[in-house]
């Protein structure tokens, strides 16, 4: 507590933006929303669902760094849902533009598989699953692998390192670099959108950086 503590003082001492900056674009559910962005932190406080996209397609070779923790400060706080999409199109335009629909998804996470994409639910349901699914743009996306065990489920206030590479017909997913998903696709994403996913808690990402030409 006292380590997220000196976190928070450190973070509220610089500027504050209570809007998106130019590179992220907001999906959400409710308008009960709160984002503060700080340098290269953005605090997320939201009582339903929220993808927050990054705005620039990303194409493989692809590798996704970022970090990011659940704070859990007292009662109101919901220790659950550290979750992204990447390589996420959109089947119905020819572009693949996830941003056109935007209105029609609302945040609504069921209405995510209209989408073409890879998805990492870490501590979904209330902190009690951790799921890789494939989304091929139709509902009920099939689940890939799943975990249950306390070791791969979240903890608060701490800070996790996430990795993820995206190259021709594979993608793997790392967190506090172990390697926790690691898929081999047929029809492999090839291109396309990232987006955090949280739905009904308090989160802080920072550190996001995307290399579409990252050295072997």
């Amino acid at each position: 507590m006292r380590k997220l503590i000196v976190i928070l003082l450190l973070l509220a001492a610089a500027p504050v933006q209570s809007q998106p900056d130019k590179l992220w674009e907001v999906e959400a559910e409710s308008e009960d929303v709160r984002l503060d962005f700080r340098h290269d932190t953005v605090e997320i406080r939201t009582s339903a669902g929220l993808t927050l996209w990054w705005r620039r397609e990303l194409t493989v070779p692809c590798v996704i760094e970022y970090e990011a923790m659940v704070v859990v400060c007292d009662s109101t706080d919901r220790l659950s849902d550290l979750n992204c999409f990447w390589m996420a199109t959109d089947p119905e335009l020819y572009s693949g533009n996830v941003f056109a629909h935007l209105k029609e998804r609302r945040g609504v996470f069921k209405n995510a598989s209209s989408l073409r994409l890879y998805y990492v639910g870490y501590g979904g349901n209330h902190n009690t699953t951790t799921r890789f699914r494939r989304y091929f743009g139709k509902p009920n996306p099939p689940l890939v692998q799943e975990y249950t065990d306390s070791a791969h489920l979240l903890r608060p206030n701490h800070w996790y390192r996430i990795r993820i590479e995206t190259r021709y017909q594979h993608t793997r997913y790392y967190i506090d670099d172990e390697l926790l998903f690691d898929y081999a696709d047929p029809k492999s994403l090839t291109r396309g959108w990232f987006g955090f996913r949280t739905t009904w808690s308090h989160c802080m990402i920072r550190r996001f950086q995307a290399d579409c030409n990252p050295a072997d």
